[in-house]
């Protein structure tokens, strides 16, 4: 049995972990957040919680909707049925021909908890560096060091993955290559209903690029709870304002598509500053003769499926290694 350290506790870091562990292998993950889910990630505020990063996910491979299927069946995923139209000038179009979505129940991060079971996972543990000393690894939060690790696997976005992979000089210069776009997003509760006839929509022309009622999902309190995502060319321009310097901008953006939407009773912004990625569509990192990887939506397509599936991937390469 091997010792593996997983950096990241987000889906690509639990899907990682997961595969490992399965291999009975012993898995540490570090995740400097108190939580699990990474983007996936729930809010909870006076009115309900919103899920304020990735909204929905969708399955497309035959591993990971297998893994959805027998997830749905213990509640802990659940397809959205909600309306999804497109929104371009004030013209709103129905989305046809749509492939299933399905959400975590009762938040998003349900679908990470149900597969970090029995996990052993460090939280509120941010690593600051990792070093490579005969065949062994230590990973190192500020002066603390945890030693005698045989691989290490990065789940990070590459930004953060970048000063941690200098160490395999090979890993470093694909995660070099790694992009991500910034999302402020809004998460905004009303005392009466929006009035628009959908749940969620697409927005073309606008500063805005997906707004959806949260509570239209399954498995949520009732309530007119609406998490709005601002395009990532506006999230640019604007990342260094402050949460509450953006949040009347956003607001005012939410008028711009509904013109008649009611005051906020409650509103709060949240900057996610590694959003969105292409991906670079390699699936994930590694490096066998170092024991060393990194895995996330940027190695894959960008989106959770993609995250998964690297994970998995990167842990498969891991233990035919270990």
């Amino acid at each position: 049995m091997s010792r593996v350290a997983v950096i990241g506790a987000g889906i690509a870091g639990i899907s990682c972990a997961r595969q490992l562990r399965d291999a009975g292998h012993a898995v540490r993950v570090f995740d400097k957040s108190r939580g699990i889910g990474g983007r996936m990630a729930t809010r909870r505020g006076e009115s309900g919680t919103f899920d304020h990063g990735a909204q929905y996910f969708t399955a497309r491979e035959p591993r990971f909707r297998a893994l959805v299927e027998a997830l749905g069946a213990t509640g802990v995923v659940a397809p959205y049925r909600g309306r999804i139209v497109h929104w371009s000038g004030g013209s709103v179009t129905p989305v046809s021909g749509l492939e299933p979505r399905y959400v975590g129940v009762p938040g998003m991060p349900a679908l990470c908890k149900a597969l970090a079971q029995d996990l052993d996972i460090a939280a509120g543990v941010t690593v600051t560096a990792l070093e490579r000393e005969g065949g062994s690894w230590t990973v190192r939060a500020g002066e603390v060091g945890e030693s005698g690790f045989d691989a290490v696997a990065l789940a990070l976005p590459a930004v953060q993955a970048l000063p941690l992979s200098v160490v395999v000089p090979g890993i470093a210069a694909r995660v070099a290559q790694g992009r991500h776009q910034p999302c402020w997003a809004l998460l905004a509760c009303f005392d009466a209903p929006l009035p628009v006839d959908f749940d969620a929509a697409f927005i073309e022309g606008a500063d805005l690029g997906w707004i959806m009622r949260d509570s239209s999902k399954p498995g949520r309190a009732p309530g007119e709870r609406w998490v709005l995502h601002a395009t990532a060319a506006w999230s640019q321009t604007n990342l260094e304002l402050e949460a509450e310097a953006v949040l009347p901008l956003l607001l005012e953006a939410l008028r711009a598509v509904v013109p008649t939407a009611p005051p906020a009773a409650q509103a709060r912004a949240h900057r996610w500053r590694y959003a969105l990625s292409p991906g670079l569509g390699s699936g994930c990192l590694f490096d066998a003769g170092e024991c060393f990887g990194a895995c996330g939506d940027w190695c894959a397509d960008g989106r959770i499926e993609g995250a998964w599936l690297s994970g998995r991937e990167l842990g498969d390469r891991l233990i035919g290694v270990l």
